[in-house]
C-alpha cells in the first residue's frame, strides 16, 4: 500500500520507535508513584522527554512541556483554562474542529464572544483583519500554523505582534507543523503552543501536549491523582503536574522520544526538504490535468506537503475509496474536521481527497499516485 495520509496519522514509524514501545512496556513502571527502579526510570524517560521537546520547539523551560493525550486535549486545556465568562476570543477559518467546537461551547455555555479572520479563495488569512476585531474584552488569538487542508502555512510572527501590543494570550495549533519543518515558540511569538505526536513527529498515537511562555496561567482542565503533594485539596499549582493528573502514556512518550531523536539526527530541515520535494512532484505532475481542481496556494514559500482536490464532480469518498481499492493508495476524503475552512473553499458538500506526503513515502509512490489519478481523471 502506498500511504499517502500521513496529515492524519504517519502509518510508517521510524524503526527505534517501535522498539522503544516494545522495551517499555516491560520495562517502565509508574512515574512520580514510587521509589522503585522501574517508576525511576519512568520518570527519568518522562523529564529527558520533556527536554527534548523544550529543545525542538524552543520552550524556555523544560517543566512547561505537559504531556496530554493528543492536540485534542492540549486545545481544550489551553482553551477553557484561559477564557471564561463574556471573554472574546479571535480565531480563523482555518481552525480544526479541535479549537472550533470547545470555542462553540464556551460561547453556547458561557457567553464566550468569538470572531473569526476569514480566508480567501486559495485558504490564506488577511492578517490585518486580526487587528480589527480586537473588542475591550478581547482575551485571546487562536490560531493554526498550517491548514490540514490546503497546507499553507500562516506567518504567525506578525500575528503574535499584534496579540502582544494589545496583552492578548497567543495560542498555536502546530499539529500540522510539529516535526515537519523547524519551529521555535519564541521565535514565533506564541504563548502556548499544543502538538500531537502522531503525525509529523513520528511518534504514537495518545501522546503529545503543549508548551507554555513563562507566566502564562492555566487552569487545569481535570484534578486527581498526581504522585506529589497528595495530602492537598487542591491540584498542585506548579508545571507541569498541575495540568497532568492521573497516569501518563509512559510507554507512549518513550517511543515520542525516540522519534524526536530520529528527527534530530536525520535533521528537520533534510525531513522538510524531502517532504516538500515529493509533494511538488505530485502537484506538478497533476495540476494540468483535465477535471482537476487543487486547493490552497503553492506560490508560497513554505508549506507543509498536502495536496487537497478534487476531480471532476466526484464525491470526494468514491475518489478515496477508488484510489484504495483499485490502485492500493491511501488518502483522505470528506471534510477533514475543518468545515469552516471547506466552506471557504466552496467544498461542503462533497469535501476533497487530501493526500499528505511523510518522509517514509519515494519518488515511486508519488509516480504511481500520479498515474492513478489521470486515470480516475479521463
Amino acid at each position: 500500500m502506498i500511504y499517502l495520509d500521513n496529515a492524519a496519522t504517519t502509518l510508517h514509524k521510524p524503526r527505534q520507535v517501535i522498539e522503544a514501545v516494545v522495551e517499555a512496556m516491560s520495562t517502565l513502571g509508574n512515574s512520580s508513584r514510587g521509589l522503585s527502579s522501574c517508576s525511576l526510570k519512568a520518570s527519568r524517560t518522562l523529564y529527558e522527554t520533556r527536554v527534548k521537546i523544550s529543545e525542538l520547539f524552543g520552550c524556555p523551560r523544560a517543566d512547561n512541556v505537559i504531556f496530554l493525550q493528543n492536540s485534542t486535549e492540549a486545545l481544550n486545556t489551553a482553551i477553557n483554562g484561559t477564557v471564561f465568562s463574556k471573554d472574546h476570543v479571535i480565531t480563523t477559518d482555518l481552525e480544526h474542529n479541535s479549537v472550533l467546537r470547545p470555542l462553540y461551547r464556551l460561547k453556547k455555555e458561557k457567553d464566550v464572544e468569538l470572531s473569526f479572520v476569514p480566508a480567501d479563495s486559495k485558504g490564506n488569512l488577511s492578517l490585518e483583519s486580526f487587528e480589527k476585531l480586537i473588542k475591550h474584552n478581547t482575551k485571546a488569538i487562536i490560531c493554526n500554523h498550517a491548514s490540514n487542508l490546503t497546507g499553507n502555512i500562516v506567518d504567525l510572527s506578525k500575528i503574535s505582534t499584534i496579540a502582544r501590543r494589545h496583552g492578548l494570550i497567543f495560542i498555536v495549533d502546530v499539529s500540522q507543523t510539529a516535526g515537519c519543518i523547524p519551529l521555535n515558540m519564541e521565535e514565533i511569538g506564541a504563548d502556548i503552543i499544543c502538538f500531537t505526536g502522531h503525525k509529523g513527529l513520528m511518534g504514537p498515537q495518545g501522546t503529545g501536549g503543549m508548551c507554555i511562555r513563562e507566566g502564562i496561567d492555566i487552569k487545569p482542565l481535570k484534578v486527581g491523582g498526581t504522585g506529589v503533594k497528595s495530602y492537598s485539596t487542591d491540584q498542585p499549582k506548579e508545571y507541569p503536574t498541575r495540568l497532568e493528573a492521573g497516569t501518563l502514556n509512559s510507554h507512549g512518550i518513550a517511543g515520542l522520544s525516540a522519534a524526536i531523536d530520529f528527527i534530530q539526527s536525520t535533521g528537520i530541515n533534510i525531513i522538510s526538504q524531502k517532504e516538500t520535494r515529493l509533494m511538488n512532484i505530485f502537484y506538478e505532475g497533476i495540476k494540468d490535468i483535465k477535471g482537476i481542481e487543487i486547493y490552497g496556494d503553492f506560490s508560497l514559500l513554505q508549506r507543509v506537503a498536502i495536496v487537497a482536490l478534487n476531480i471532476h464532480d466526484y464525491d470526494s469518498a468514491l475518489v478515496s475509496d477508488t484510489l484504495s481499492e483499485k490502485y492500493k493508495i491511501a488518502t483522505r476524503p470528506g471534510a477533514h474536521c475543518a468545515p469552516r475552512m471547506h466552506q471557504a473553499l466552496g467544498t461542503e458538500n462533497r469535501g476533497a481527497v487530501r493526500f499528505s506526503f511523510s518522509w517514509f513515502n519515494s519518488d515511486e509512490d508519488v509516480k504511481r499516485t500520479i498515474q492513478a489519478v489521470k486515470e480516475i481523471a479521463l
